[in-house]
């Protein structure tokens, strides 16, 4: 083995054709548009036809996905209750809730698929729970038929943020078709790129003749529904119909650039995830597992990094972990998606009171994980190397 392999935590997932693509798309005479555009709206359709969705509507981030589609929901349902938010995630999940007005309530996951404790879970639903917010973790599926039921049986919204998941399945369904809406993120370290971006995608069409005049600063001409549109302009006679607000937001909206991008890498999606999957299996299957958690629940999954967590609770061993990877120019970040437990960050300490013993799955997953970039033509060598060294060093 190679005292020093070198894997990075992620490469640009860029081609040279979608570059080409791109100068081709600027190059015409004359210079086409270059804000939302045509070719977003092309792109949404594309994505609904490979997601298996009726509506989509891109924006700039996946972070932006998560703040609109909570100032959405928070406008169609009123921002009167509470939203069940997992404390594994990304920061932009909760600030989302808490900048539309909603109260974010937390429960513990579960060790399989780095869910909601079901148990946990439904001790934690009250008569004001508006909707359950699900991370899909580092493309794991997140979703149970007891997690889907209940949302049914209570009438409560589920909405999926699948920003680490694309191309992720429950029961042969893609996630991000099976709630309420969903959420995407293009970051140049995703699934696919498209530099930066991410889109909302739903079923539901009032929410996404909302999430139109919400991704422009909440303006009703961003509508595609004659009707709904014409409602505002009857109703506010002393105002252009080109500029009424229907409610406060923001710019949300992305360019002509990043979604030819998107059109050029998404016939690319699912052969890239198949070598992604392919690599994980190959990695799970062949850690240590007297040291490692393996018994994950991998079905569906489309992982794009290696989840590593520890069975021990042992500082010493995993201190040695860390420095064994840095010594061979492995990259690693630990504590898995949002840099492990969000309740111990400072914007969550500072206003909410929370007891951290009802977290201990959380607690360990912060302490004693990590994730290492699984890239799609990462070479089968290179994984075997990775998987010696972990199990050399746990010995």
């Amino acid at each position: 083995m190679e005292n020093n392999f070198k894997m990075p935590l992620m490469t640009d997932n860029i081609f040279r054709d979608d570059i080409n693509n791109l100068i081709e798309f600027l190059q015409q005479d004359p210079i086409p548009r270059l804000t939302n555009g045509p070719k977003i709206w092309e792109f949404e359709e594309k994505w609904n036809e490979w997601l298996g969705t009726k509506y989509s509507v891109m924006v700039n981030s996946g972070a932006s996905a998560n703040e609109l589609t909570m100032l959405a929901l928070s406008y169609i349902h009123g921002n009167d209750g509470e939203i069940i938010v997992p404390p594994l995630t990304w920061i932009s999940d909760i600030s989302s809730v808490v900048f539309s007005g909603f109260k974010p309530v937390f429960c513990d996951i579960n060790m399989k698929n780095l869910s909601f404790d079901m148990d946990k879970l439904r001790g934690v639903i009250t008569d004001k729970t508006k909707a359950i917010f699900v991370t899909h973790v580092l493309g794991l599926n997140a979703l149970t038929d007891e997690l889907v039921e209940l949302c049914n049986e209570k009438g409560i919204l589920l909405i999926e943020d699948c920003c680490e998941s694309h191309g992720a399945t429950f029961k042969g369904q893609k996630v991000g078709s099976i709630g309420y809406a969903s959420n995407f993120s293009f970051y140049f370290a995703h699934h696919m790129s498209t530099i930066e971006g991410g889109i909302i995608s739903t079923n539901d069409y009032e929410f996404y003749q909302i999430l139109r005049a919400l991704r422009s600063h909440g303006m009703a001409r961003e509508m595609s529904d004659e009707t709904m549109k014409q409602k505002y302009i009857d109703d506010n006679p002393m105002l252009s119909k080109d500029f009424i607000f229907i409610t406060p937001s923001h710019n949300f909206r992305t360019t002509e650039i990043n979604a030819v991008l998107g059109l050029s890498q998404l016939p690319k999606l699912d052969i890239q995830n198949l070598n992604r999957v392919r690599n994980f299996n190959h990695f799970i299957s062949n850690i240590d597992s007297d040291k490692f958690i393996t018994d994950l629940d991998i079905e569906g999954q489309s992982n794009y990094a290696f989840i590593l967590i520890m069975k021990d609770k042992s500082f010493e061993l995993r201190d040695k972990i860390e420095n064994t990877l840095s010594e061979h120019g492995i990259e690693f970040r630990r504590g898995l998606s949002g840099g492990g437990n969000q309740l111990l960050q400072p914007y969550i300490r500072k206003n909410f009171d929370i007891n951290h013993a009802d977290f201990p799955n959380m607690e360990h997953i912060h302490n004693f994980s990590w994730y290492i970039g699984n890239h799609p033509h990462l070479e089968m060598e290179k994984i075997d190397s990775l998987v010696n060294l972990l199990n050399e060093t746990v010995k």
